[in-house]
């Protein structure tokens, strides 16, 4: 198992210089950069303060200033060379939007997706798992059935149109009031107390929550529910029965650890959940998440900031999976990687 581990941690290396480097070279056939917005910038400045000509408002060699300034006046190669080499000193460079190093911009987003992405696949799992066994438990009945229609029924309509729905049937005053229309928290959050401020929070937090679980929540029970009955279907719970088990028993006993092995690779995902943002989602409630962070960073083509999230989420990712296959190999005792004990 060392040695396996050992190999992808080394795999990583060329795997994210491979990443970068593609969604560096992409990066440079959007239309538009940085120096087009800034020039766009002054030409509409020089326009709103009368100047007689505004598209000679900017001479060539304030251009090459510019350009200078962002770094673009240097061949592609080179400038990802310069972004690699701080990459190795563990800098992501300075955000070109917000004026600050790259990882303070990302940082500054990391405990509210990381709260609602925690939390979302927490309450996922253990919602999930009960119900699911509780459903393959009574697999065929209306009460399965009628679940089931429950379940499915927020798995098909989209975490944003669902966030859309509850805004205003429960917020937006036209049937229910009883939940901000968005925001994490209020106003007034500064002047309330400890108590305050945690029943503020989870007021706000509520909508935007049921809507980030609605599609893992379906996938989850369905998952779980399918796995364990083909496990109870299996001859070696069969036989724990025949030699005098309950048939509770022989479930939970011995076909439910088999049951979650088709879970244990969804947990790779608990790395990559801060940067797990749904940008719709956050829209909708007005969250400002990675989601949104990185829709922005693309729009005003900060490419500094778009690198730096897909460099750390890639990484993230990476450890994930190699979370998920040792994790695999510890549920599943049949799994045994080649060339490590």
């Amino acid at each position: 198992m060392k040695g396996y581990v050992l190999r992808r941690l080394l795999l990583m290396v060329p795997t994210l210089f491979g990443i970068t480097l593609a969604l560096f070279l992409l990066i440079q056939l959007v239309p538009g950069g940085p120096v087009e917005e800034m020039l766009s910038k002054v030409r509409e400045a020089a326009a709103q303060t009368g100047g007689a000509d505004a598209s000679r408002a900017i001479s060539p060699e304030e251009i090459d200033q510019i350009r200078a300034y962002y770094g673009f006046d240097k061949p592609a190669w080179k400038r990802y060379a310069v972004w690699l080499g701080n990459v190795a000193r563990l800098d992501l460079g300075e955000s070109w939007t917000y004026g600050k190093p790259v990882w303070d911009v990302i940082s500054s987003r990391f405990p509210v997706s990381l709260f609602f992405g925690l939390t979302s696949f927490l309450l996922s799992y253990l919602v999930c798992i009960p119900l699911g066994a509780w459903k393959a438990m009574h697999d065929g009945t209306k009460r399965d059935a009628a679940t089931s229609a429950l379940v499915f029924s927020g798995y098909v309509m989209p975490g944003y149109a669902l966030g859309i729905v509850l805004l205003v049937l429960f917020a937006g005053g036209s049937f229910l009031d009883w939940f901000p229309l968005g925001g994490v928290v209020s106003d007034d959050w500064e002047e309330l107390s400890a108590f305050g401020k945690a029943a503020d929070f989870l007021h706000h937090f509520f909508l935007p929550m049921v809507c980030y679980m609605a599609g893992e929540f379906a996938f989850l029970t369905m998952l779980f529910k399918n796995s364990l009955l083909d496990e109870i279907r299996k001859d070696y719970v069969r036989a724990a029965v025949a030699r005098g088990s309950s048939e509770r028993r022989a479930v939970w006993a011995h076909a439910f650890r088999n049951a979650c092995i088709p879970l244990a690779t969804r947990l790779s995902e608990l790395f990559t959940l801060v940067f797990a943002g749904a940008l719709l989602i956050e829209k909708v409630f007005d969250i400002d998440g990675m989601g949104l962070l990185y829709w922005n960073a693309m729009v005003s083509r900060d490419y500094n900031v778009v690198m730096g999230i897909i460099l750390v989420s890639s990484l993230l990712a990476l450890l994930g999976r190699l979370f998920s296959d040792v994790l695999y190999a510890a549920v599943d005792p049949r799994i045994h990687f080649k060339g490590g004990r």
